[in-house]
């Protein structure tokens, strides 16, 4: 048998293992049963001898791997704002991972960098954000949030005669970082490797609703970056963009948006109300992997002004010698990395601007059929309910607790706890393309009845 026959039924087999997993994501459960993860030690064990054929491979990922897998992708998952994977991104992955292309610099794959470009020009439009900015493709928002403020500590300092990029923060002026209370961990951790401290930051009080107080901010300068959220990632509410962005503004302080799933609410006419303002600030930073439904690792990095991004970012060598056009590694911390634009471009394009609204809208009109339901059974809402994110008790820390568990082990569908303003309560997000009413009204049966018999 030839090396092109072998590939041939190689392809033709892993597409049949995948769609036989797609098509059981229906009526498996979401989580694997502790039989199905102790076949994951078969996959261990010395180093092999010699070598097995792809063939092989692939069948002992399938036959053990699979069963083992959590069912992330199908419609009754609702933990960490967690999305599926849209059917075009799915098979534009296949075929990028097929192009095994390095996007790093154009000449190393103009494919990768015009799909790049293209995809842009759509996301700002979808953003309503300012036509020039600059923007890096990251391995999610953790990375973005860090692209963003690794360019907004480089410019604040360049205004005070620093060159941070060359000269290091040894010496360098102060600067002070401005937070939220609910600020979010990746936030925090972007600061950290910055350098600017993931506590040594000045923390603005929310409302009930987690929500930045503007008028508690802090005095600014024009050596302040404040950040806000849009999109708390237990109540999806929206940090008051246009008061603080004014006040910024006035200040010559820096204001960085935390979008990493609701900056996606701007696709929705019915939604995009909720980002007043975000449209002010002078930097943002979302992921992909959640909301538009795109394999990981996706995320994306703006800057309003394009040359902070690069200044930030960009890299030289003698080696090669960048174009006139964008390199897409001058706006990103990586230089190797994989084509991931593909799939963003890919989603976009398979659901045009009416198919994104459509699934951003049906998301939310679903979390608010979650939280209806289980209100008519008698369980408390916590939230308003006005975007993905719905959270609900079913008592104390200990019956809320206790509740998840048996969800969890029942397998009908997952999601989990949270904290919130000194609580222990129930966390279900609504993220994915997948996701029907059937799949909620299961779920709701799953969940009434196994709380009830908790109770």
């Amino acid at each position: 048998m030839n090396v092109d026959t072998e590939m041939d039924q190689l392809l033709a087999e892993v597409a049949r293992r995948a769609a036989r997993y797609i098509a059981g994501l229906a009526v498996r459960d979401v989580v694997p049963r502790p039989e199905e993860l102790a076949e994951l030690l078969a996959l261990g064990g010395p180093f092999p001898d010699g070598p097995l054929t792809a063939s092989a491979v692939v069948g002992l990922l399938d036959e053990i791997g699979s069963p083992a897998t959590v069912a992330s992708t199908g419609g009754r998952y609702f933990g960490f704002v967690t999305g599926g994977i849209l059917p075009a991104a799915l098979g534009a992955s296949w075929l990028a991972a097929t192009w095994d292309q390095n996007a790093a610099l154009c000449v190393m794959s103009p494919v990768a960098a015009a799909l790049e470009d293209a995809a842009l020009v759509w996301l700002r439009d979808i953003f309503d954000l300012p036509r020039a900015c600059g923007a890096g493709f990251t391995t999610g928002a953790t990375m973005s949030n860090f692209s963003c403020l690794a360019a907004a500590r480089g410019e604040l300092l360049r205004r005070a005669g620093w060159d941070v990029e060359e000269r290091g923060l040894f010496g360098a002026p102060e600067l002070t970082v401005v937070v939220g209370a609910e600020a979010h961990v990746s936030l925090r951790k972007a600061l950290s490797l910055l350098g600017l401290g993931r506590s040594r930051v000045s923390v603005v009080p929310n409302d009930d609703r987690g929500r930045m107080l503007s008028n508690a901010l802090p005095v600014l300068d024009d050596r302040t970056i404040v950040c806000i959220q849009a999109g708390n990632v237990n109540t999806g509410a929206f940090d008051p963009a246009t008061q603080i962005c004014a006040a910024a503004r006035e200040a010559g302080a820096w204001v960085h948006v935390d979008g990493a799933f609701g900056l996606w609410a701007a696709a929705s006419p019915a939604r995009a109300r909720l980002l007043e303002g975000v449209s002010e600030a002078d930097s943002w930073a979302t992921d992909c992997h959640k909301w538009l439904n795109v394999p990981y690792d996706s995320g994306l990095a703006f800057v309003r002004e394009a040359e902070h991004l690069r200044r930030a970012m960009a890299v030289s060598a003698g080696y090669f010698s960048p174009g006139e056009t964008r390199e897409p590694s001058h706006y990103t911390p990586e230089m190797s990395r994989r084509a991931r634009g593909v799939e963003v471009w890919a989603a976009l394009k398979s659901l045009g601007r009416s198919g994104l609204a459509e699934m951003i809208e049906r998301n939310c009109r679903l979390a608010t059929r979650f939280a209806e339901g289980l209100s008519r059974a008698g369980y408390e809402i916590v939230n308003r309910v006005e975007l993905n994110q719905i959270l609900v008790s079913f008592g104390d820390s200990e019956a809320n607790r206790r509740v998840v568990t048996e969800v969890q082990n029942e397998g009908t569908c997952w999601f989990g706890t949270t904290e919130w303003n000194g609580r222990r309560v129930v966390r279900i997000s609504v993220s994915s393309w997948a996701t029907s009413e059937e799949d909620v009204d299961r779920s709701l049966r799953a969940i009434v009845r196994l709380a009830s018999e908790c109770g």
